[in-house]
Protein backbone atom coordinates (compact mmCIF):
# COMPACT_ATOMS: atom_id res chain seq x y z
CA UNK A 1 0.00 0.00 0.00
CA UNK A 2 1.67 3.41 -1.31
CA UNK A 3 2.34 5.43 2.14
CA UNK A 4 1.67 8.69 0.12
CA UNK A 5 -1.67 10.66 1.21
CA UNK A 6 -4.19 10.12 -1.07
CA UNK A 7 -6.05 13.46 -2.70
CA UNK A 8 -9.27 12.57 -1.02
CA UNK A 9 -8.27 12.45 3.00
CA UNK A 10 -6.11 15.55 2.56
CA UNK A 11 -8.67 17.51 1.66
CA UNK A 12 -9.61 17.85 5.27
CA UNK A 13 -6.18 19.68 6.27
CA UNK A 14 -5.28 23.03 5.33
CA UNK A 15 -3.14 24.71 2.57
CA UNK A 16 -2.01 28.32 2.27
CA UNK A 17 -5.06 29.38 0.58
CA UNK A 18 -7.40 28.38 3.08
CA UNK A 19 -4.83 29.59 5.90
CA UNK A 20 -5.06 33.11 4.03
CA UNK A 21 -8.66 33.12 3.44
CA UNK A 22 -9.38 32.12 6.96
CA UNK A 23 -7.27 34.64 8.71
CA UNK A 24 -8.93 37.60 6.57
CA UNK A 25 -12.48 36.09 7.17
CA UNK A 26 -11.71 36.37 10.67
CA UNK A 27 -9.37 39.83 10.38
CA UNK A 28 -6.23 38.32 12.01
CA UNK A 29 -2.43 39.02 11.37
CA UNK A 30 -0.41 36.81 13.12
CA UNK A 31 1.38 39.08 16.02
CA UNK A 32 5.03 38.81 16.99
CA UNK A 33 4.11 39.21 20.58
CA UNK A 34 2.44 35.70 20.72
CA UNK A 35 4.98 34.24 18.15
CA UNK A 36 2.20 33.83 15.84
CA UNK A 37 3.66 31.88 12.40
CA UNK A 38 1.18 29.60 10.83
CA UNK A 39 1.97 26.55 9.27
CA UNK A 40 0.39 26.40 5.80
CA UNK A 41 1.72 23.71 4.38
CA UNK A 42 0.13 19.84 4.84
CA UNK A 43 2.89 17.70 4.18
CA UNK A 44 4.30 19.02 7.27
CA UNK A 45 1.91 18.89 9.90
CA UNK A 46 1.68 15.18 8.57
CA UNK A 47 5.29 14.81 8.78
CA UNK A 48 4.44 16.09 12.63
CA UNK A 49 2.02 13.80 13.56
CA UNK A 50 3.97 11.06 12.05
CA UNK A 51 7.09 11.91 13.95
CA UNK A 52 5.07 12.29 16.99
CA UNK A 53 4.29 8.50 16.45
CA UNK A 54 0.43 9.94 17.38
CA UNK A 55 -1.69 6.52 17.89
CA UNK A 56 -5.53 5.71 16.75
CA UNK A 57 -5.84 5.33 20.69
CA UNK A 58 -3.62 8.65 21.94
CA UNK A 59 -5.28 11.70 23.73
CA UNK A 60 -3.17 14.63 22.30
CA UNK A 61 -2.67 18.01 23.73
CA UNK A 62 -2.06 20.82 21.50
CA UNK A 63 -0.93 24.37 22.73
CA UNK A 64 -1.45 27.15 20.48
CA UNK A 65 -3.17 25.98 17.46
CA UNK A 66 -4.18 28.68 15.96
CA UNK A 67 -6.16 28.46 12.78
CA UNK A 68 -5.90 24.64 12.95
CA UNK A 69 -3.63 23.36 10.04
CA UNK A 70 -1.92 20.91 13.41
CA UNK A 71 -5.13 20.54 14.87
CA UNK A 72 -6.90 18.77 11.77
CA UNK A 73 -3.75 16.40 11.35
CA UNK A 74 -3.88 15.00 14.76
CA UNK A 75 -7.59 14.36 14.82
CA UNK A 76 -7.53 12.56 11.58
CA UNK A 77 -4.59 10.09 13.73
CA UNK A 78 -5.59 10.55 17.57
CA UNK A 79 -8.65 9.12 19.24
CA UNK A 80 -9.33 12.83 20.73
CA UNK A 81 -7.39 16.33 20.94
CA UNK A 82 -7.49 18.99 23.25
CA UNK A 83 -6.47 22.31 22.10
CA UNK A 84 -5.15 24.87 24.15
CA UNK A 85 -5.57 28.76 22.74
CA UNK A 86 -4.94 32.12 24.51
CA UNK A 87 -5.96 34.00 21.46
CA UNK A 88 -9.72 35.14 21.83
CA UNK A 89 -10.41 35.45 17.82
CA UNK A 90 -8.44 32.39 16.87
CA UNK A 91 -10.33 30.24 20.60
CA UNK A 92 -13.47 31.03 18.82
CA UNK A 93 -13.00 30.23 15.60
CA UNK A 94 -11.60 26.62 15.54
CA UNK A 95 -14.51 24.66 16.68
CA UNK A 96 -16.14 25.82 13.51
CA UNK A 97 -12.62 25.36 11.61
CA UNK A 98 -12.97 21.58 12.79
CA UNK A 99 -16.90 20.92 12.77
CA UNK A 100 -16.66 22.65 8.93
CA UNK A 101 -13.52 20.40 7.87
CA UNK A 102 -13.72 17.33 9.96
CA UNK A 103 -17.25 16.87 10.76
CA UNK A 104 -16.94 12.75 11.67
CA UNK A 105 -14.46 14.35 14.54
CA UNK A 106 -15.84 16.95 15.76
CA UNK A 107 -17.12 15.48 18.85
CA UNK A 108 -13.31 14.22 19.60
CA UNK A 109 -11.80 17.80 19.73
CA UNK A 110 -12.04 20.36 22.55
CA UNK A 111 -11.17 23.64 23.02
CA UNK A 112 -9.08 25.46 25.88
CA UNK A 113 -9.55 28.93 25.75
CA UNK A 114 -6.84 29.69 28.58
CA UNK A 115 -3.29 30.79 28.46
CA UNK A 116 -0.84 27.69 28.78
CA UNK A 117 0.72 28.49 31.35
CA UNK A 118 -2.73 28.42 33.61
CA UNK A 119 -3.74 25.17 32.64
CA UNK A 120 -3.64 22.70 35.61
CA UNK A 121 -6.23 20.46 33.96
CA UNK A 122 -8.08 19.45 30.85
CA UNK A 123 -11.74 18.14 29.79
CA UNK A 124 -11.72 14.41 29.39
CA UNK A 125 -9.12 11.40 29.59
CA UNK A 126 -6.08 12.32 30.45
CA UNK A 127 -3.42 13.64 27.55
CA UNK A 128 -0.98 10.64 26.51
CA UNK A 129 0.78 12.93 24.08
CA UNK A 130 1.90 16.66 23.41
CA UNK A 131 2.45 18.22 20.16
CA UNK A 132 2.69 21.44 19.46
CA UNK A 133 4.03 24.39 17.30
CA UNK A 134 4.60 26.32 20.50
CA UNK A 135 5.17 30.53 19.93
CA UNK A 136 8.71 30.86 19.77
CA UNK A 137 8.80 33.24 23.02
CA UNK A 138 7.50 31.07 25.27
CA UNK A 139 7.95 27.57 23.99
CA UNK A 140 10.53 26.20 27.26
CA UNK A 141 8.29 27.49 30.56
CA UNK A 142 5.00 26.08 28.55
CA UNK A 143 7.30 22.95 27.63
CA UNK A 144 7.97 22.75 31.43
CA UNK A 145 4.91 23.73 32.55
CA UNK A 146 2.52 21.15 30.83
CA UNK A 147 5.43 17.97 31.34
CA UNK A 148 5.03 18.73 35.15
CA UNK A 149 0.97 19.25 34.74
CA UNK A 150 0.12 16.58 33.01
CA UNK A 151 2.59 12.77 34.16
CA UNK A 152 0.18 11.50 31.92
CA UNK A 153 1.88 12.90 29.20
CA UNK A 154 4.24 9.81 27.61
CA UNK A 155 5.77 11.17 24.14
CA UNK A 156 6.02 15.25 23.13
CA UNK A 157 6.89 16.39 19.79
CA UNK A 158 7.45 20.19 19.88
CA UNK A 159 8.28 22.62 17.00
CA UNK A 160 10.44 25.21 18.09
CA UNK A 161 13.24 27.68 16.94
CA UNK A 162 15.96 26.14 15.97
CA UNK A 163 18.28 27.44 19.07
CA UNK A 164 15.89 26.36 21.74
CA UNK A 165 15.53 23.04 19.84
CA UNK A 166 19.35 22.08 20.42
CA UNK A 167 19.18 23.61 23.85
CA UNK A 168 16.92 21.76 24.90
CA UNK A 169 18.17 18.42 23.40
CA UNK A 170 22.11 19.29 24.21
CA UNK A 171 23.77 17.17 26.56
CA UNK A 172 26.70 17.82 29.11
CA UNK A 173 29.54 19.27 27.60
CA UNK A 174 27.98 21.10 24.66
CA UNK A 175 28.29 24.76 24.30
CA UNK A 176 24.70 25.29 24.46
CA UNK A 177 24.11 22.49 27.35
CA UNK A 178 21.80 24.57 30.20
CA UNK A 179 19.05 25.12 32.20
CA UNK A 180 16.32 24.15 29.74
CA UNK A 181 18.14 20.88 28.93
CA UNK A 182 18.79 19.78 32.09
CA UNK A 183 15.14 20.57 33.37
CA UNK A 184 13.47 18.74 29.76
CA UNK A 185 15.80 15.91 30.77
CA UNK A 186 14.58 15.93 34.14
CA UNK A 187 11.24 14.40 33.05
CA UNK A 188 12.23 12.99 29.60
CA UNK A 189 14.75 11.25 27.13
CA UNK A 190 15.27 14.17 24.73
CA UNK A 191 16.45 14.40 21.45
CA UNK A 192 16.03 16.02 17.95
CA UNK A 193 13.81 14.91 15.52
CA UNK A 194 14.45 17.02 12.47
CA UNK A 195 14.28 20.45 11.11
CA UNK A 196 11.57 22.65 9.71
CA UNK A 197 12.24 24.95 6.64
CA UNK A 198 10.90 28.65 6.80
CA UNK A 199 8.88 28.50 3.80
CA UNK A 200 5.98 26.70 5.56
CA UNK A 201 5.28 29.43 8.12
CA UNK A 202 3.06 31.99 7.77
CA UNK A 203 4.13 34.94 7.56
CA UNK A 204 7.70 33.12 7.06
CA UNK A 205 10.00 33.54 10.87
CA UNK A 206 13.43 34.91 10.11
CA UNK A 207 15.05 32.11 11.78
CA UNK A 208 14.47 28.15 11.43
CA UNK A 209 12.75 25.67 13.42
CA UNK A 210 13.32 22.28 14.51
CA UNK A 211 11.25 19.39 15.90
CA UNK A 212 12.20 17.75 19.55
CA UNK A 213 11.18 14.96 20.75
CA UNK A 214 10.62 13.96 24.18
CA UNK A 215 9.75 10.68 26.08
CA UNK A 216 9.09 10.78 29.71
CA UNK A 217 11.00 8.77 32.05
CA UNK A 218 9.84 5.01 32.77
CA UNK A 219 10.79 5.80 36.41
CA UNK A 220 11.43 9.44 37.75
CA UNK A 221 14.96 10.54 38.51
CA UNK A 222 15.95 8.45 41.57
CA UNK A 223 16.45 11.21 44.76
CA UNK A 224 15.35 11.99 48.05
CA UNK A 225 15.43 15.55 46.90
CA UNK A 226 12.20 17.57 45.42
CA UNK A 227 12.52 18.41 41.77
CA UNK A 228 12.17 22.47 43.57
CA UNK A 229 15.43 21.96 45.07
CA UNK A 230 17.20 19.99 42.42
CA UNK A 231 15.71 23.06 40.01
CA UNK A 232 17.55 25.42 42.59
CA UNK A 233 20.69 24.19 42.38
CA UNK A 234 20.56 23.74 37.96
CA UNK A 235 18.88 27.44 38.26
CA UNK A 236 22.30 28.69 40.37
CA UNK A 237 25.02 26.72 38.75
CA UNK A 238 24.06 28.34 35.04
CA UNK A 239 23.24 31.78 36.80
CA UNK A 240 27.21 32.07 36.69
CA UNK A 241 28.35 29.57 34.14
CA UNK A 242 31.52 31.00 33.66
CA UNK A 243 32.09 30.19 37.49
CA UNK A 244 33.32 26.92 39.04
CA UNK A 245 30.63 25.06 40.91
CA UNK A 246 32.07 26.11 44.49
CA UNK A 247 31.54 29.73 43.60
CA UNK A 248 28.29 29.35 41.27
CA UNK A 249 26.70 27.46 44.42
CA UNK A 250 28.10 29.86 47.43
CA UNK A 251 24.86 31.43 47.27
CA UNK A 252 23.30 28.85 47.22
CA UNK A 253 24.80 26.93 49.51
CA UNK A 254 25.39 29.37 51.95
CA UNK A 255 28.87 29.64 51.42
CA UNK A 256 31.75 28.59 49.25
CA UNK A 257 33.05 26.21 51.57
CA UNK A 258 29.49 24.63 52.16
CA UNK A 259 29.29 24.64 48.17
CA UNK A 260 32.50 22.38 48.47
CA UNK A 261 31.32 20.38 51.12
CA UNK A 262 28.13 19.81 49.13
CA UNK A 263 29.97 18.86 46.06
CA UNK A 264 32.61 16.97 47.95
CA UNK A 265 29.83 14.84 49.25
CA UNK A 266 27.98 14.37 46.44
CA UNK A 267 31.30 12.94 44.18
CA UNK A 268 31.65 16.01 42.07
CA UNK A 269 34.63 18.14 41.80
CA UNK A 270 34.34 21.58 43.38
CA UNK A 271 36.10 22.93 40.22
CA UNK A 272 33.38 21.49 37.75
CA UNK A 273 31.06 23.44 36.29
CA UNK A 274 27.43 23.49 35.20
CA UNK A 275 27.34 22.49 31.52
CA UNK A 276 29.39 19.23 32.43
CA UNK A 277 26.99 17.65 35.14
CA UNK A 278 24.10 15.31 34.25
CA UNK A 279 20.79 15.50 35.73
CA UNK A 280 21.30 13.06 38.11
CA UNK A 281 24.84 15.14 39.71
CA UNK A 282 22.54 17.92 40.02
CA UNK A 283 19.94 15.73 42.30
CA UNK A 284 23.04 14.41 43.73
CA UNK A 285 23.95 17.80 44.79
CA UNK A 286 20.67 19.36 46.25
CA UNK A 287 20.50 15.78 48.28
CA UNK A 288 23.87 17.29 50.21
CA UNK A 289 22.46 20.87 51.36
CA UNK A 290 21.02 20.02 54.67
CA UNK A 291 23.22 17.26 55.22
CA UNK A 292 26.33 19.33 54.92
CA UNK A 293 25.57 21.87 57.75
Amino acid sequence: MSSSPSTDDSGALLGPADIRELATALGVRPTKQRGQNFVIDANTVRRIVRTAEVRPDDVVVEVGPGLGSLTLALLEAADRVTAVEIDDVLAAALPGTVEKRLPARADRFALVHSDAMHVTELPGPAPTALVANLPYNVAVPVLLHMLDQFPSIERTLVMVQAEVADRLAAAPGNKVYGVPSVKANWYAEVKRAGAIGRNVFWPAPNVDSGLVSLVRRDKPIETTATKAEVFAVVDAAFAQRRKTLRAALAGWAGSAAAAEAALVAAGISPQARGEALTVHEFAAIAEQKGATR
